[in-house]
């Protein structure tokens, strides 16, 4: 499994803590620093059965800064991908990526359903 995640983030802390208390092999990678791709963006978008607009980060700062809240709507999916592949802090995290689920943000009965299923 992979673990994007944001090591100042206290959403993705307390996921990491909780991946390590149950024992979960993952690799971890800093999604600032190594931002997700378009294609992965595009796989993981299809694989999760999310909404694309989950994908975003509309807590962060950049995601305020650049007015998004009224700019998406407007945008063509296409648009979309490219925007969050531009830079890892418009993307929501944590994200787990495993071969056949994708969990993003962190909710404990979530991952719990889908990890221990």
């Amino acid at each position: 499994m992979e673990f994007l995640c944001y090591a100042k983030c206290t959403t993705c802390q307390k996921a990491k803590k909780w991946l390590d208390e149950k024992g979960m092999k993952y690799t971890e990678r800093p999604i600032k620093e190594q931002n997700p791709t378009l294609e992965e963006l595009k796989t993981w978008h299809r694989m999760s059965g999310l909404p694309l607009k989950k994908f975003f980060n509309t807590s962060g700062l950049l995601y305020k800064d650049m007015n998004l809240k009224e700019r998406l709507p407007e945008m063509s999916e296409e648009e979309q991908y490219a925007l969050l592949a531009t830079d890892g802090m418009l993307v929501k995290r944590p994200m787990l990526i495993g071969e056949d689920f994708v969990l993003v943000g962190f909710k404990e009965a979530d991952w719990e359903s889908v990890l221990f299923r």
